[in-house]
C-alpha cells in the first residue's frame, strides 16, 4: 500500500514537471546549479548507506533547490537524483523510491506552498526570503514531510512514532541551515542562480 501511494506521487510529480517543460529555463544561468546538484545530491543521499547502522543522517537538498531552479525543474533534478541513487545504492530501486519520494519531491512541494505562503502574507524583503523561505520554511517543509512519512511507516508496522518525529525534527533543522546559508550566499553573490528571487520585488525602494 505505502509503495503504491509513492509510486502514484512520484508519477503525478513528474507528470505536472514535464507538462511544464522546465528544461526551456537551462537555456540561462541555472543550467549550472542544476547540472551541480546531479552530479553532487546522489553522494549525500547516499551517505546514510555509508554510516554505522542506527546513525542514518540524512540530509535533502530539496528546499534548496526548489528556491534555485524553480519546482518542476527541481523535480527533474529530483528525478535523476533518485535513478543515480537507485544505480549506485545498496538499498535498491524501491528504497530509492522512498527515498526520493520523502526527502525530494515532498518537502520539494511543501517548500513551493510555504514560499507561496510568504509571498501572499508577508512583505517583499530579502530577509523574508533568506530566513522565512531558506531557513524557516526548509525546517517546517522537512519536518511536515518526515511527519507524514513516519505516520504512514507507523501504520505499516515502522518503529516508535515519538522516537521517529524527534529525530525528524533535528534532521529537519540541519537542512534549514544547509539551505539558509547557501541561500543567502546566492542573494548576495549568485542571485542569478536563484529563480524564485526578483530583485525587481526584494530589493524595490518602498513606495511613499
Amino acid at each position: 500500500m505505502l509503495f503504491a501511494l509513492e509510486l502514484s506521487l512520484a508519477v503525478l510529480s513528474l507528470g505536472v514537471a514535464l507538462w511544464l517543460r522546465p528544461w526551456r529555463m537551462l537555456r540561462g544561468p541555472l543550467l549550472t546549479p542544476a547540472l551541480a546538484a546531479v552530479a553532487l545530491l546522489p553522494w549525500l543521499w547516499l551517505l546514510p548507506q555509508k554510516m554505522p547502522q542506527g546513525l542514518q543522517v540524512q540530509l535533502s537538498g530539496a528546499c534548496l533547490l526548489v528556491l534555485m531552479l524553480g519546482w518542476p525543474l527541481a523535480v527533474l533534478v529530483l528525478a535523476l537524483v533518485a535513478l543515480a541513487v537507485g544505480l549506485l545504492g545498496q538499498a535498491g530501486p524501491v528504497a530509492a523510491l522512498s527515498q526520493g519520494v520523502w526527502i525530494g519531491l515532498v518537502p520539494a512541494t511543501l517548500a513551493l506552498g510555504i514560499g507561496a505562503v510568504l509571498r501572499r502574507w508577508l512583505p517583499p524583503n530579502p530577509f523574508v526570503y533568506t530566513l522565512g523561505r531558506g531557513f524557516l520554511g526548509t525546517a517546517a517543509a522537512m519536518f511536515l514531510a518526515g511527519v507524514v512519512r513516519e505516520v504512514g511507516y507507523r501504520l505499516a508496522g515502522g518503529v516508535a512514532l515519538e522516537q521517529a518525529l524527534v529525530a525528524r525534527w533535528l534532521m529537519a533543522w540541519g537542512d534549514a541551515f544547509l539551505t539558509g546559508m547557501f541561500t543567502a550566499i546566492f542573494v548576495a553573490f549568485v542571485p542569478g542562480w536563484l529563480a524564485t528571487w526578483s530583485d525587481e520585488r526584494y530589493l524595490k525602494p518602498p513606495q511613499n
